[in-house]
């Protein structure tokens, strides 16, 4: 069995060569032979990155025939759909689908988070919130991010639900991603610390539909500072 890491390290440069064009989707993939050198990986290895690449629906197995490489509107995977996203040329598009999904996903969360939250929850939050401050203050933004990623993340867990979290984990590194742009500037950081700080009383509160609209505030401010301070 090949070691996880080099068998991801194939499915990322597979990967990477469908998305720029290298492959091309319709096509038949390369023989096995051809790819696993191109890729500097044992065929064992190889093998195995077409075989998750198969699990989320990028690569297609025809009986008596070489692997078929399926169009982006076939993919299933949700990892392969976001990177196809981010990496063919398409940012704006792909920053407003995903703020979308956020608003889909995160305004329900809220919801249920105010009404399941312990305490434990609530100091969180307002841990996270108080480094949110501390770091835009000391102009570091990553730290910023990552204070702003737990946030959320904490939002998930209190609303006490597993799929909801399994369905949000593949966006994490999209996230990540996009929330460095935004937290650049200065003030989209300080429109998102008032926004989080509504959001924490809302669920603090304890008012489901408050804390729906005040998710649902925060990713409109989100999207308008997006619009007007980085995507144009």
């Amino acid at each position: 069995m090949p070691r996880p890491s080099r068998t991801h390290d194939a499915v990322d440069q597979l990967l990477d060569a469908i998305i720029d064009g290298t492959l091309t989707a319709g096509e038949q993939l390369p023989p096995e032979g051809q790819l696993a050198t191109e890729f500097g990986v044992s065929r064992l290895t190889l093998r195995e990155a077409v075989r998750l690449l198969q699990a989320q629906g990028v690569i297609v197995q025809v009986p008596g025939s070489r692997h078929r490489i399926a169009p982006v509107s076939e993919w299933t995977g949700m990892d392969a759909v976001v990177r196809h996203a981010r990496s063919a040329g398409q940012r704006r598009r792909s920053s407003l689908e995903l703020l979308e999904v956020r608003v889909m996903i995160e305004t329900g969360a809220a919801q249920l988070a105010a009404e399941r939250r312990t305490a434990e929850h609530l100091d969180a939050l307002e841990s996270s919130l108080q480094r949110m401050v501390a770091h835009h203050e000391a102009d570091e933004v990553d730290a910023f991010v990552a204070a702003d990623l737990e946030f959320h993340e904490t939002i998930l867990h209190a609303a006490e639900n597993r799929i909801l979290i399994a369905a949000m984990l593949p966006l994490t590194s999209m996230l990540a991603e996009t929330r460095g742009e935004t937290s650049a500037v200065g003030e989209i950081r300080q429109h998102a610390i008032a926004q989080h700080g509504k959001l924490l009383e809302a669920i603090r509160a304890g008012v489901p539909v408050a804390a729906r609209d005040a998710m649902w505030t925060h990713m409109m401010q989100t999207r308008d500072d997006l619009i007007a301070l980085v995507l144009d």
